[in-house]
């Protein structure tokens, strides 16, 4: 499967909304929304998401491990 075909997930109830991936992202996909997690924090949804380049940027920033991609990335 090809990069293209990736698409990026939050788990949701490990996202702290720090921003660090928000603030990382180098096409700006990312945003904290305004949904609350269990944990009371507002978690970090992908608002464009077609614009995603996959870079996996985001995932590396992450310190709670809170995003990733539904299959392997690469």
């Amino acid at each position: 499967m090809g990069k293209e075909n990736l698409k990026h997930m939050v788990a949701m109830e490990r996202c702290k909304s720090c921003g660090l991936c928000v603030t990382a992202c180098p096409k700006q996909t990312l945003v904290i929304g305004d949904n609350l997690n269990a944990q009371g924090y507002a978690y970090v949804v992908q608002m464009k998401p077609l614009d995603c380049v996959k870079c996996n940027i985001c995932r590396i920033v992450c310190p709670d491990v809170a995003i990733g991609c539904i299959d392997t990335c690469a």
